[in-house]
């Protein structure tokens, strides 16, 4: 018996991206063109491109890959780059970022643990040499995160209060309240 299977999977996913999609919807569209340098991705274009990533995975565990010495990369990430090229409204890109992130919890909800369980072939130098199932599809997760720290530090150059963040000063203050009140 594993304490972290599937549907623990799919819901921690779940967790990541409406964490995701609060701050997509926090950041006023006039600010989706906002870079941080030269050759960083736009706000648009980091939220599309977290929208779009877990299709790598999506493709690679679908097609049960074996070792990813075989695979074709280019041919997976080719499209996703046009797809993250394309133009889009901010309400657009917030659909997107629900409908994808919908489809790949609920992929994740659906697995078994022997299939979480399988080793895949890593590419010749990478360490370890070989991942399980599992920690490949941790890695969509982590990677938005990723991306969404960064997408935290933008909002703090915009001026905006990260949701999390007030999220925890309210708690605090609550506290900081019932302590007081004793």
């Amino acid at each position: 018996m594993t304490y972290y299977g599937p549907r623990e999977l799919a819901a921690s996913f779940r967790q990541v991206r409406g964490n995701t999609l609060q701050l997509a919807k926090d950041i006023p569209e006039s600010k989706y063109d906002f870079r941080t340098a030269p050759d960083c991705r736009t706000v648009a274009q980091m939220l599309v491109h977290i929208a779009v990533a877990p299709s790598i995975q999506l493709e690679l565990q679908r097609s049960r890959v074996t070792d990813l010495q075989t695979v074709n990369f280019m041919a997976i990430i080719q499209p996703l780059g046009a797809e993250e090229a394309k133009p889009r409204t901010k309400a657009e890109i917030v659909a997107l970022l629900e409908a994808r992130g919908d489809e790949f919890a609920s992929y994740l909800a659906g697995l078994s643990e022997q299939f979480l369980a399988e080793q895949v072939t890593m590419p010749a130098g990478t360490q370890p040499a070989t991942k399980s199932r599992f920690e490949m599809l941790l890695s969509p997760k982590e990677h938005e995160m990723h991306h969404r720290a960064q997408l935290m530090v933008v909002q703090r150059m915009l001026g905006i209060t990260p949701h999390l963040t007030r999220q925890m000063q309210e708690r605090m203050a609550q506290r900081a309240a019932a302590q007081a009140g004793r």
